[in-house]
């Protein structure tokens, strides 16, 4: 083989060495380019440690508990209705917001709209606004209950069954819907047992609630918007909290809780730390509809003796003697009366058992079993809480003198069934002669077309035309249509008469009124009904 050709082999070799690893180091390249490519494609922070979750037991505290043991207990309640609605003026439509009451009648009881008892419309919808004349229309409603039998009897609120047309009742993971009957309610306590066919269930423990304290623990359980086995805790914010303005007052005394309780909780437990159920959700205040921190609860004492009696005899029964009283302590109103405590009796049901031993209107109620009386509600629990039939040992002071009367106890609902009214007699109209007097106010006398006006069917009085602000009368909440019939015991058949009493009058003695005030009705106005109040106070020293 010559030079050349030598040279040449050699040249290609080389050449092909060079070719060959010149191909290697960009198949390396483009390898290693790929790789970089795509680790940045899948890291998007490849200097973070990724997160693992440990394997663990789940935490158990004291409301994890009571909802784990309570929970099973608590239904959540669908009722159908049909809410009546009053015709409104074609001539002036007004909207109308449907309530989260299961009826539009008005029947809160003439509670302030900031207290509201409710449970939840639609599965916690809002509201819907009608204009016009509003038609009767089917709704439905979902409230809570809480089990406390094991055979399918349920406490929850009267206002959440009242008026139902069909009740259906679910239970916590059971997407069953059981049919409910209504066993009893009692609308003075706002409370309801109901029953479902179905045995074996998880009944509730009973607490009790008159050993409950502000600042004690407590958990709603319920179905607030329909959002079932919801749960919230608190603490309990007063006790024996009364309503201004409930006509259930007398009855209802609630435990006050900051727990959440919204729309669909009526009817539900407030249970302990323990899980025992210690009231039953009835109401909140609030200027939203919502959960504002401040909601009550019916004790489960009161709710227990009530259901013990609704499933006795489907209905409760309460005693009572048949008086009506003045609410209110007055010290010098008694002193007039002869009395240093006690309660002002008002009235006497005619015929009822006050009556029939002897009890009369203006009696200071003194004593109940040797036991004194010092306000209204110490006679409401005793004599309500009385077996029917039942006597009771009765102190009173008349005319500065005490009496003992034995009244036999009776069914409160079959006393107060009616008010018995009259018929005004015929007179011709005449001018009203008004007459300015001492205390702040001016009368009149009373008319015979002002008593047909007003449907008063009593005799004598003067009415009262006007009450200066700020004055005695007004301190001592006498109010302009008040009818005077009796001052410091004298009656009363004209101005005269009130002038020649208060001529006797000095700065410092005890002064008494009784007046007869119209009843407000349900949208304003007189009712008809009349009776009688006792306004009372001490001379001021300007005598005047």
């Amino acid at each position: 083989m010559s030079f050349y050709d030598k040279m040449r082999k050699q040249k290609f070799l080389s050449l092909t060495v060079m070719l060959f690893t010149l191909s290697i180091a960009v198949l390396i390249g483009a390898l290693a380019q790929t790789s970089v490519r795509a680790a940045k494609e899948t890291t998007a922070a490849p200097d973070a440690t990724p997160l693992t979750t440990p394997n663990s037991a789940p935490m158990e505290n004291d409301f994890t508990r009571v909802a784990k043991e309570l929970e099973p207990s608590v239904v959540n309640i669908s009722v159908d209705y049909i809410p009546k609605t009053a015709p409104q003026s074609k001539a002036n439509p007004r909207r109308r917001q449907q309530q989260q009451t299961p009826n539009d009648d008005d029947d809160q009881g003439g509670l302030p709209d900031l207290f509201q008892r409710f449970f939840g419309q639609g599965g916690g919808g809002g509201g819907q606004f009608q204009f016009g004349e509003p038609q009767d229309q089917r709704s439905e409603s979902l409230g809570s209950g809480v089990v406390v039998d094991r055979n399918g009897y349920i406490i929850t609120n009267n206002h959440v069954v009242e008026k139902a047309t069909t009740i259906k009742v679910k239970f916590l993971n059971d997407s069953t819907e059981y049919p409910a009957t209504v066993i009893g309610t009692d609308k003075d306590t706002d409370l309801a047992v109901i029953h479902v066919d179905r045995k074996g269930l998880a009944a509730a423990r009973i607490g009790n609630s008159d050993v409950m304290q502000p600042g004690d623990w407590s958990v709603a359980i319920g179905s607030p918007f329909g959002f079932q086995a919801t749960v919230t805790a608190g603490i309990i914010s007063a006790i024996s909290r009364d309503i201004p303005g409930d006509s259930n007052a007398s009855f209802q005394h609630f435990i006050q809780t900051d727990a959440a309780i919204n729309p669909g909780n009526s009817g539900g437990p407030l249970a302990n730390i323990k899980g025992e159920v210690i009231g039953i959700n009835t109401m909140i205040a609030s200027r939203s509809g919502g959960y504002q921190g401040i909601g009550f609860a019916m004790p489960i004492n009161t709710a227990v003796k009530v259901y013990n009696q609704i499933i006795k005899a489907g209905h409760m029964t309460r005693g009572s003697i048949g008086i009506t009283f003045e609410p209110e302590q007055n010290p010098a109103l008694l002193k007039v009366y002869g009395a240093d405590h006690g309660i002002f009796v008002r009235t006497v049901v005619a015929n009822g058992p006050a009556e029939k031993a002897g009890m009369k209107p203006e009696d200071i109620l003194m004593s109940i079993n040797g036991k004194p009386v010092t306000k209204g509600q110490d006679l409401i629990d005793t004599v309500a809480d009385s077996p029917l039939g039942s006597k009771l040992k009765i102190g009173v002071m008349r005319d500065k003198k005490p009496v003992a009367l034995e009244i036999v106890v009776a069914d409160r609902t079959k006393l107060f069934a009616n008010q018995p009214g009259g018929e005004a007699p015929d007179e011709p109209e005449s001018e009203p002669n008004t007459s300015q007097m001492k205390f702040g106010m001016s009368v009149q006398d009373l008319r015979a077309l002002d008593r047909q006006n007003m449907g008063y069917k009593g005799s004598g009085g003067v009415l009262i035309a006007s009450i200066e602000p700020g004055s005695f009368a007004d301190d001592i909440m006498l109010q302009k249509g008040d009818i005077i019939v009796e001052l410091n015991r004298e009656k009363i058949n004209s101005p005269e008469d009130i002038r020649r009493i208060q001529a006797t009058l000095k700065p410092g003695q005890p002064v008494a009124f009784q007046v007869m005030r119209q009843l407000q009705g349900p949208r304003g106005g007189g009712s008809g009904e009349w009776q009688p109040v006792f306004a009372a106070g001490t001379v001021p020293a300007n005598g005047q």
